[in-house]
């Protein structure tokens, strides 16, 4: 739960970044400064953390959380129901017994 928690935040976070963070194509050049080169390292791996986390994801909404969810929920409460109404059935027949 804690994994899918972090996850979660970490999609979350990198998608508000990752709509506004637009990089036009520039030509390579053979000259590359030191702050070109730690920028295009940053990019690399920021791009690396969106797409994996754009990975895990497409993995969470592969399993079908919210379907099976819906159906437990549908399940739990067509079985509270059966028994609450035996359970009602039991105790209005301990009152209202006819002997």
């Amino acid at each position: 739960m804690k994994k899918l928690l972090v996850v979660s935040l970490l999609v979350a976070l990198l998608a508000l970044g990752a709509e506004s963070f637009r990089v036009p194509r520039q030509a390579a050049e053979e000259d590359q400064g030191t702050l070109t080169k730690i920028t295009d390292q940053i990019k690399t791996w920021y791009q690396g953390t969106v797409d994996t986390a754009s990975d895990y994801l497409d993995n969470i909404k592969g399993l079908k959380l919210e379907e099976k969810a819906k159906n437990l929920y549908d399940d739990t409460t067509t079985v509270v129901t059966t028994y609450a109404g035996i359970v009602q059935d039991q105790i209005y027949h301990i009152f209202y017994s006819q002997h």
